[in-house]
């Protein structure tokens, strides 16, 4: 069965959003209007198709991102359905990473709200292609032109109107189509299929005549013959216009701006029409840069059938019905059931068995599928997210990978009985192969397992999950916070090992230096041995005696990181050396660092942001305080003032309920980590004496 769509009319896109700007029923009506769902889901009554997980339909957020294909106008979209909830946004990251182009959704009352920035740069990061969906223009206060000029400010960007809205709030009728000059209407029966162009109304025929030449002298900056016929007073035909808003749209020129109520069933279809006109196609994007699996030098994948294969694994979900689906994005190249492929990053080989075309929750099974696509893979064994799969035999590429940041919190689980330890353990696999922003681990000394992620809610719902998908009972503990150590100062340390009592003696002499990095740096190892005073087989030992110690830390058991060790000299004894030897001379150096190196312990500072009615500042700000809060500023938003705040995460715990309770419920907070600083020195002692 040979390709049915050409790759030009592939339009791989994600829809982005704030928690609550309405993304989910957005989508929902998309899917509606593209045919492929037949009855609209609301979120409200947790009936919305991409919401399938109990989890997200009970809170109304969405959190696995589900990936599904519908049809409009002959164009083929692939959607990526992302969570808009901070302690979510790996999954945002990882979903922009296979994406080609974006819809930003935004709340016409609210405008640019904190986890919009934050999606923002993340697509920012990756270069992502994006048009701007100003929804909720039926809420009562919901405000086009002040949406707009968020963007400006609070992102920056250069937003470019191509719509405006006709009537507001309740009396929102249709849009004014800024590149036809027609004005486009909704009937109110018939869940909003039928609607009609119209004479745009006479009292807003200044205002779009305004706005239409305000789009075309930005778009014609894109095309040097329009620019020339524009100046020339020749106005840009349709095809033209809409030409140079897409170049504009390609390169982050700037960016348009469409509105609607997904909600009242208004502005869908032209929406849709502007994903279809403006969101790059896989040909339009820069090639995928990769690195060849045996020469490790950077190569380039063209999304082209005839390239060799290569695929992005970007998420792994478990199904009810399959077991383990692998949504896969395919880059070069022609993927087949039955195929033997490699994952390159981990040298595995996998088979696969089925692959399925996804429709939020329901799916249908495909033999074949080609460079552009997105499928899941059923009954791979060994790959995880950001892994790639290739053709063994056709130059094996991996692709570049994915970077996820580290966990903040952390929280001990017990199994209550032998039966639920099995269960768990089962469980927790899974859900770490799933997401890598949660990890898993055990303590040795205590026998509790450790789950550790982004944020407090993130370990909610995975705590939920276990309950109620996996049936697995257990104590919960209290949230703990992930600290770490760092070296104070650049140290020498000059150990040896010896055991030399009859039998098989021991003996090692190391000299190590020890110095603090940069930030972020991590462990690094390095050799400056010249001459042999200790032979090459022994360094690795050396290496892999500080790699088992230094996650144990000098002060209380936190990992040690950002440090660098280097080998400067050492001993070594022809008959009671040995790789172990010296192994054990490394792990005592180490040790020595507590008394030595001037260790500090540090702490996850998070930024925080609270948006709170004037009213209640004094109070927030006292707490934030209180909480050892550094304020670095705040302005105003429409009638709230917003706070933003570096805290450490320790004071941060049970703060939802503290606000709630401080602004009868009218406040919001959002936080993100931020980075690691040390803490301060009373507040340190305690800490040590804890868990010392």
């Amino acid at each position: 069965m040979a390709r049915q769509h050409k790759i030009e009319d592939y339009r791989n896109f994600g829809i982005m959003a704030h928690i609550d700007a309405g993304k989910t029923t957005t989508t929902e009506r998309i899917l509606y209007y593209t045919g492929k769902s037949h009855k609209i889901g609301e979120v409200h009554d947790g009936a919305a198709t991409m919401d399938w997980m109990d989890q997200e339909q009970e809170r109304g957020i969405t959190i696995t991102s589900a990936a599904t294909t519908a049809f409009w106008k002959e164009k083929r979209l692939n959607i990526i359905d992302t969570p808009g909830h901070v302690d979510f946004t790996i999954e945002v990251e990882r979903s922009l990473r296979v994406l080609d182009g974006a819809v930003a959704v935004l709340d016409g009352n609210a405008g640019v709200e904190p986890q919009t920035e934050t999606v923002w740069r993340q697509a920012d990061k990756y270069k992502v292609p994006r048009i701007v969906f100003v929804n909720k223009m039926d809420k009562i206060g919901a405000d086009f032109d002040k949406s707009v000029e968020s963007i400006r400010d609070r992102l920056g960007a250069k937003a470019v109107p191509i719509q405006f809205p006709i009537g507001s709030e309740t009396s929102l009728s249709g849009l004014v189509d800024l590149v036809r000059m027609k004005a486009v209407v909704w009937d109110n029966d018939a869940l909003g299929a039928n609607f009609r162009d119209e004479e745009i109304p006479a009292d807003l025929m200044a205002k779009a005549v305004e706005a239409h030449a305000y789009l075309v002298e930005a778009a014609v900056e894109m095309d040097d013959e329009a620019m020339e016929a524009y100046l020339g007073g020749e106005e840009p035909s349709e095809a033209v216009l809409k030409k140079c808003i897409r170049k504009a749209v390609l390169v982050g020129a700037f960016y348009p701006i469409l509105c609607g109520s997904a909600f009242k069933n208004k502005g869908v279809q032209t929406l849709l029409d502007a994903v279809v006109d403006y969101l790059p196609s896989p040909l339009d994007i820069p090639p995928t840069k990769g690195i060849d699996f045996k020469t490790e030098e950077e190569v380039v994948r063209h999304a082209s059938d005839e390239e060799p294969l290569s695929v992005l694994a970007f998420k792994i979900m478990d199904d009810p019905f399959v077991g383990s689906l692998t949504f896969c994005r395919i880059y070069s190249g022609k993927l087949e059931t039955g195929m033997s492929l490699l994952n390159a990053t981990r040298d595995k080989r996998e088979r696969v068995g089925r692959m399925l075309l996804m429709h939020s929750n329901n799916r249908e099974d495909i033999k074949e599928a080609y460079a552009g696509d997105i499928v899941a893979l059923a009954g791979l064994k060994d790959t995880r997210t950001g892994d790639t799969l290739c053709d063994p035999l056709k130059s094996p590429v991996i692709l570049e990978r994915m970077e996820f940041p580290a966990p903040v919190i952390e929280i001990a689980v017990e199994p209550k009985s032998k039966a639920d330890q099995e269960k768990l353990g089962v469980a927790l696999a899974k859900l770490a192969a799933e997401d890598p922003s949660f990890t898993v681990s055990t303590d040795f000394e205590s026998g509790q397992t450790i789950l550790k992620g982004m944020g407090e809610l993130h370990l909610d719902i995975k705590i939920d999950i276990l309950k109620r998908t996996y049936k697995v009972e257990a104590n919960i503990g209290a949230p703990q916070v992930a600290y770490r150590e760092s070296l104070g100062r650049k140290v020498d340390i000059d150990y040896t090992h010896k055991k030399q009592t009859g039998g098989t003696g021991q003996f090692a002499r190391v000299m190590i230096t020890f110095e603090p990095g940069e930030p972020g740096s991590g462990f690094v190892f390095e050799n400056s041995i010249v001459g042999g005073a200790v032979p090459k087989e022994y360094i690795p030992g050396v290496e892999k005696g500080l790699m088992s110690v230094k996650d144990n830390g000098l002060l209380a058991g936190f990992p040690l990181i950002d440090f660098k060790a280097t080998l400067t000299d050492g001993k070594y004894h022809d008959v009671d050396s040995s790789v172990l030897a010296f192994e054990i001379a490394s792990r005592a150096a180490f040790k020595e660092l507590r008394e030595k190196g001037a260790p500090k312990l540090l702490e996850p500072i998070m930024a925080v942001e609270v948006v709170t009615p004037e009213e209640y500042l004094g109070s927030v700000i006292g707490d934030l305080n209180s909480r050892r809060g550094m304020i670095q500023g705040q302005d105003m938003r429409g009638n709230a003032t917003v706070v933003n705040a570096y805290v450490p995460l320790a004071n941060m715990f049970g703060y939802v309920n503290t606000l709630r309770g401080m602004s009868q419920g009218r406040a919001q907070f959002t936080m993100q980590y931020d980075h690691y600083e040390p803490v301060p020195q009373h507040v340190a002692d305690e800490v040590i004496k804890k868990y010392a």
